[in-house]
């Protein structure tokens, strides 16, 4: 086979030839009719950029003969889920397509009849920035009757949190509402999604078959309406081994543990991790997120074994695999977030009838003892009779942290670097230490951690270098901008770069204090503003200074501006409501049009958060 080089009359450069040849090296015909097929829908509607998980057209099926998908994700979970469902309805032979929710024309809802949703709750019961949009719709008065819709909802949340699958629940409540038909219950997964996705999965795949068996046949042959990523050769089941090739401490002095309720009043030890992906493959833009695969801290699962009173070098069995308790607990159990299902399974066992009463719907304490208490306190408090098999079944997967990436290979290479919170404080006599972050803070250099690439579409620099961005990214949220910076200026972007940046001190916690000068005598950042809370008797916060700012922040947005946030949750909102205030303040006072400008800014992409 000979390269794409030797055919006449390229209608492309010749290195958009050669990234055709590799890419089409190999492929079985299937794929290349799929690839045909969406070539030939991009070229349809003009060659334009669509988001990696848009739909890529195709002619469809009729709508009463397919499964139309629709996820809405913020960290990649719900993504995944649905990816995983929509790989087995092709597998099946069944007409499908998938599409973000961002990406899905509600104005279709109203000729769909058969639509499965897998969405995820953030926070207390907010929905995911990309299903922002069409959440709303069906809320609100223009959403349609449906009475011809078939319909199934999977939900993704936390149960440490009071509105557990929130979103999930209301938008299944709603559709039959609107007079749709469930064809499936509403699944609602806590943080060990699979032993609910996967269940789920196989009951509406078995749906779909039953109601698209008669246009099945007709529709097999068709290519899917939406690309799906390439299957990574490194994932969150099968992390690359990353080389540790510095670890530094970005904070200004020396941390100290404290009771657990001063902790974030206290001097914090920020990190600054530079790994290696050489050899990896690995591939990722600024904006997207390293996960890892971390070890329990040995003196968090003595704690454990010791307050449970079990041998750790017991070879315990779960699932098949036999491993002793201790690296159960080091490699595969949650030990640092409580969930409500064991504290039901312990406050049973243990008979106290004080953890009863705080896990009863409504009780205000059940929130403090999650955000104060880990699982080696809850069993010193409430002593109970576990054996190791019973144990472990009731404690939660270990979950996967993720770190949004802090650089851009275009500057940097095979790297990627990491800004992380070292958590360590004291609660209730003990030392504790934050189980990611400790791990990730005692690795040395030439050490390696396990790692993949969580993609986040929604948080990228504009596709137009010529536009401006505001990021607002205080403390170690600050992470994804670095990236932001250094990919605008290796690319020659145009647009202004404007920062706001926060933290309690301006000796201990300015993160990248001198590169953030440097990018400004260089032209790499244009304007960067600071607020840090513990300097002065008022507090100050980056909402605030946006306030300040705010006729040129809007002034900014007005001219085609792309504004970012990165940080905690409360902080997100409130930033949120200082740009409801500023919108407000400068289009003639009108609250609701601020709402709805900010809601079209958002759904237009020009509006990203990622916060946690």
């Amino acid at each position: 086979m000979s390269a794409p080089a030797a055919l006449p009359a390229l209608p492309f450069p010749q290195e958009t030839a050669d990234a055709l040849f590799r890419l089409t090296q190999g492929l079985e015909p299937a794929g290349l009719w799929w690839l045909s097929g969406y070539a030939a829908g991009l070229a349809s509607r003009g060659g334009h950029e669509q988001p990696a998980s848009a739909a890529a057209p195709r002619p469809d099926a009729p709508a009463a003969g397919r499964l139309t998908i629709v996820y809405g994700s913020q960290t990649g979970n719900a993504r995944r889920a649905a990816e995983a469902l929509f790989a087995k309805v092709q597998a099946a032979g069944l007409p499908a397509r998938l599409l973000r929710a961002d990406a899905y024309a509600t104005r279709e809802l109203a000729g769909e009849r058969l639509l499965y949703i897998v969405i995820s709750t953030q926070g207390e019961g907010d929905p995911p920035d990309d299903a922002i949009g069409f959440v709303e719709f069906l809320a609100g008065k223009r959403a349609p009757k449906l009475p011809e819709l078939k319909y199934a909802v999977l939900g993704l949340g936390d149960t440490s949190y009071a509105d557990f699958c929130g979103i999930a629940r209301r938008i299944d409540a709603r559709l039959a509402e609107l007079g749709a038909q469930r064809v499936a219950e509403v699944g609602l997964a806590d943080l060990d999604i699979d032993t609910v996705a996967e269940p789920w999965g196989e009951a509406a795949l078995a749906q779909a078959r039953e109601q698209l068996k008669s246009a099945a046949p007709a529709a097999a042959h068709l290519a899917t309406v939406t690309p799906l990523r390439p299957a990574a050769a490194w994932s969150h089941e099968r992390p690359f081994p990353a080389e540790v090739l510095a670890n530094q401490t970005l904070s200004g002095r020396e941390f100290r543990s404290v009771g657990f309720r001063q902790y974030r009043d206290a001097d914090k030890e920020v990190r600054h991790l530079e790994l290696s992906l050489d050899g990896s493959g690995l591939h990722y833009e600024p904006g997207d997120a390293l996960g890892i695969r971390h070890r329990n801290p040995e003196s968090l699962v003595a704690s454990v074994l010791e307050a449970a009173k079990l041998d750790g070098d017991a070879a315990t069995t779960v699932d098949g695999d036999t491993l002793p308790l201790s690296e159960w607990l080091a490699t595969r159990r949650e030990l640092t977030r409580l969930s409500r299902p064991f504290l039901a399974a312990h406050a049973e066992r243990s008979g106290a009838v004080e953890l009863q009463q705080l896990l009863e719907p409504g009780n205000a304490g059940f929130a403090a003892l999650l955000a104060d208490h880990q699982l080696a306190d809850v069993l010193r408090r409430w002593p109970a009779d576990w054996d190791a098999g019973a144990l472990l079944a009731a404690l939660r997967p270990q979950a996967q942290r993720l770190y949004s990436i802090a650089s851009s290979r275009k500057r940097v290479g095979e790297e990627a670097h990491l800004t992380l919170d070292v958590l360590r404080y004291a609660a209730h006599g003990h030392d504790h230490l934050g189980a990611a972050s400790g791990f990730l803070a005692a690795l040395d250099e030439g050490g390696q951690v396990p790692v993949y690439v969580e993609h986040n579409e929604r948080f990228r620099v504009p596709a137009d270098a010529s536009r401006d961005i505001i990021m607002v990214g205080p403390g170690t949220g600050v992470a994804p901008f670095r990236g932001f910076v250094q990919e605008r200026a290796e690319t020659g972007a145009t647009g202004r770069n404007w920062l706001f940046f926060g933290a309690q001190h301006f000796n201990t916690g300015f993160l990248y204090q001198t590169e953030w000068q440097d990018a400004l005598r260089h032209k790499e950042l244009h304007r960067l503003d600071l607020a840090f809370s513990r300097d002065q008797a008022d507090k100050v916060y980056v909402q605030h200074r946006l306030r300040e700012r705010g006729r040129e922040v809007y002034d900014w947005l007005q001219s085609g501006a792309h504004f970012y946030v990165c940080g905690a949750i409360a902080m997100g909102k409130d930033v949120h409501a200082a740009l409801l205030d500023i919108v407000t303040g400068h289009n003639g006072g009108d609250a609701e049009a601020a709402v709805d400008y900010l809601t079209e800014l958002q759904t237009g992409g020009r509006y990203s958060r990622d916060v946690y």
